[in-house]
């Protein structure tokens, strides 16, 4: 008491600051006070709703329907998983691959100046900009092999009958859904790789080519190694994104002829509402962990640790 007393002698005005200075903060409310956090609260409680109503609960709900371990022995033994996996396999190791190096390509020639090239670049992208549905529904009624437009080109052209692409052959109706995929989602990653392209400084090039790097050495001595970063960070996004999709095989092929096309993300649409057995369906989806938990985890350290930047 003798100690407060002193020090209000030697300055009169210390209660008032003591009494000014800023309370501390709750860590929990990130500085926030009174109707600010009030207002806060009231613009989170709807997003949080819907976040755990649309995608937690169903990530729960499908992770205790899968729980069974039985489940998984009894897709082990059905010739039709196993189909569908190495379909699947296929599926990503050629679509990814073609569609992004078809990407890379694309972009370079994108580079090129002039108003021709701009209208071709707007005429590439319109696969991309058209919504997914009725674009595979229409390549499901071209490629019909009775009266589709391409057998009838054929027919109109060279006078024989065209190959049944959905209805004879696994691997016509697999080989249809992968080059419906490129064709669908190819130019998306071309704009993304021309962005990368568009970012490199232009003394680069001119540096590369003081030094006689052209033509292909300047595309492997300076594009590549600068695009390199993006390329194996959008590789890995469309493997994920690949590994989701569900409207190429449903929409064009239909997973036909007989169950022979189907990849995992059909082949578990089909268990849980045709076949009716939604814990095999789930469990069928969850049997893709294996692939995307590594990818995920790729992506998430190459993006911490390296730039994906020019």
């Amino acid at each position: 008491m003798a100690d407060v007393q002193a020090l209000r002698t030697a300055d009169p005005f210390s209660h008032l600051r003591l009494a000014a200075a800023p309370k501390p903060r709750s860590a929990w409310r990130l500085g926030l006070q009174g109707s600010e956090f009030t207002w806060a609260i009231a613009f989170i409680i709807p997003y949080a709703g819907l976040f755990v109503a649309f995608v937690a609960y169903p990530v729960l709900y499908g992770l205790w329907l899968g729980r069974d371990p039985a489940l998984y022995f009894e897709l082990m033994s059905e010739p039709i998983y196993q189909r569908t996996v190495v379909n699947t396999i296929l599926y990503l190791g050629i679509g990814v691959n073609l569609k992004m190096f078809g990407a890379l390509m694309m972009s370079g020639f994108f580079m090129r100046r002039g108003w021709w090239v701009k209208g071709l670049l707007l005429i590439y992208v319109l696969p991309w900009a058209v919504p997914a549905l009725p674009s595979f529904i229409s390549i499901h009624w071209m490629l019909n092999g009775q009266w589709g437009l391409i057998n009838n080109a054929i027919w109109a052209f060279f006078g024989i009958d065209g190959p049944g692409w959905l209805e004879t052959s696994r691997w016509l109706a697999l080989g249809s859904v992968i080059a419906s995929h490129i064709w669908k989602w190819m130019p998306f990653w071309t704009v993304i790789l021309l962005a990368g392209r568009m970012a490199i400084p232009q003394e680069l090039y001119e540096a590369a080519e003081m030094d006689g790097a052209t033509g292909i050495k300047r595309f492997t001595h300076v594009s590549f190694p600068l695009l390199a970063n993006l390329y194996l960070v959008c590789t890995l996004l469309s493997t994920l994104f690949t590994l989701g999709d569900f409207n190429s095989v449903y929409f064009v092929s239909g997973g036909g002829p007989a169950l022979s096309t189907h990849v995992l993300a059909t082949l578990g649409i089909r268990d849980a509402f045709e076949v009716a057995r939604p814990e095999l369906g789930v469990a069928v989806v969850m049997s893709a962990l294996p692939l995307m938990i590594p990818l995920v985890i790729l992506l998430m350290r190459k993006l911490h640790t390296t730039e994906v930047s020019l």
